[in-house]
């Protein structure tokens, strides 16, 4: 499902860290800068070896005022920020003997404050099973940042791959293109750090690996293909603020495209600033909407059809050893479920009535129990026309999200609660919650301001 970004003004927010402060080995883009500040050309190297930088140049200061009083009294000097830095009795200063310039020369009475530092820029790419992502951001409050760029494209790339096993020429095609747009806006950018990722798609296609060195032909991009508990780790570093301090356990549940990751997360002991760390079983389902759409159809979903893909996933779940790690908590008030995918978005968007997805009003929503089963059942009562009329579904995901709903249907079997969290966030922002923390910007900075 798409993640319905909202661009270069959405934020995100994040608390966890895992790639090393230097370069970050194969899987992180590279980037060197130009010594000319202020040319804004972009690089036509391949992304990994060089860019130019757009955002060198500082805002210039006010023009420094200087500004008499009535003969006889003070002359002074301002400095930008309105402060005086020198002031002497003018027909003293009219006196002295010129043997040097004059103190109240505005080079000596109001000196230039020294550039600010500029924020660093980091990048997140995710190409998933279905859609194609990119978040480009700066450091903000400790444990936060600001996006300052944002892409986000259905290209489909798992298309056809259950029946084959192998990714199709048109996916491909599609997926190029839409990498092409997120190379171009790499290069015109200077990035210290990147981390771009291929997921289930590449990591189960038997010509998965073929397809990303076409990736780094024809677009300048070199992806990683990330396994799956390294997936499952982003999703939750991805969600750590949304995780509120008396909660006691959560189950995290990110639906893909080809797979689904489940993590469960137990805060009964001392909190870490990492949520990550409290991850004490995990599972990734090689299920996701477009691969379960395909077995069982999407476009026409009866109920029983529905019933069969939750059973489906349910049997799936049955055989995850690790399930019962949170049973100690999950009948607290404390305890509830997190879910960062595109389905759980969809559902809250068609809960709110909304005339136009709107991430602000998304992000960090809580939805009780009845309002997910009267969602639930108001999207399996709906025909295929029905679902892409809806705003916040669209022809895009309209064959998608019934799918979507069983695998959510099973995790809610498994793991019941009366409440379920709503992110619209996911791997990107926990790569760039790792990234920033462990190149230490809010340690070095105190909690720098974006």
């Amino acid at each position: 499902m798409e993640d319905h970004d909202t661009g270069a003004g959405a934020s995100a927010v994040g608390m966890s860290g895992a790639s090393p402060t230097q370069s970050a080995g194969p899987h992180t883009a590279r980037f060197s800068r130009h010594a000319g500040a202020h040319q804004r050309h972009a690089s036509q190297r391949q992304i990994g070896l060089s860019q130019a930088d757009q955002h060198g140049d500082q805002p210039k200061g006010k023009t420094r005022k200087r500004r008499k009083r009535k003969r006889g009294r003070k002359v002074f000097a301002r400095d930008e920020n309105g402060a005086v830095p020198h002031a002497a009795p003018a027909a003293t200063a009219a006196s002295q003997p010129r043997s040097g310039p004059s103190p109240f020369d505005p080079k000596l009475a109001a000196p230039q404050r020294p550039p600010q530092q500029e924020l660093p820029v980091f990048a997140a790419l995710d190409l998933g099973t279905n859609n194609c992502r990119l978040l480009v951001a700066v450091p903000g409050r400790h444990g936060q940042f600001r996006v300052i760029d944002a892409f986000s494209r259905i290209v489909r790339l798992g298309e056809g791959l259950t029946a084959s096993g192998r990714l199709g020429q048109a996916a491909m095609d599609r997926a190029v293109e839409a990498l092409k747009i997120c190379g171009e806006k790499l290069r015109n950018r200077k990035i210290r750090k990147a981390r771009l990722i291929a997921t289930e798609a590449c990591r189960s296609a038997a010509n998965g690996v073929e397809f990303l060195d076409r990736v780094e032909r024809e677009a300048g991009l070199k992806l990683e293909i990330i396994d799956r508990q390294t997936e499952a780790r982003l999703a939750v570093s991805g969600c750590g603020s949304l995780v509120e301090r008396d909660t006691q356990g959560v189950v995290l549940f990110d639906i893909g495209g080809g797979s689904s990751e489940i993590a469960l997360i137990d805060l009964t002991g001392r909190r870490s600033p990492r949520l990550a760390n409290h991850i004490v079983s995990w599972t990734s389902l090689p299920v996701g909407v477009v691969s379960l759409a395909e077995r069982f159809g999407g476009r026409t979903v009866t109920r029983e059809t529905f019933a069969a893909m939750v059973d489906d996933v349910a049997a799936r779940l049955k055989a995850f050893d690790g399930r019962d790690r949170l049973a100690h908590v999950l009948a607290s008030p404390n305890f509830h479920l997190l879910g960062t995918s595109g389905t759980v978005t969809t559902l809250a968007g068609v809960h709110l009535d909304l005339d136009r997805y709107d991430r602000r009003r998304v992000d960090g929503l809580w939805m009780d129990r009845d309002s997910v089963d009267r969602m639930i059942e108001r999207l399996i009562g709906w025909d295929f026309q029905q679902r892409c009329a809806n705003p916040c579904i669209g022809a895009d995901r309209a064959d998608l999200v019934l799918a979507g709903c069983a695998i959510l249907e099973a995790i809610r079997g498994v793991w019941p609660s009366e409440r379920l969290r709503v992110a619209d966030r996911g791997l990107r922002e926990g790569i760039l919650s790792e990234l920033m923390a462990d190149d230490g910007v809010w340690r070095n900075n105190g909690g720098r301001r974006a």
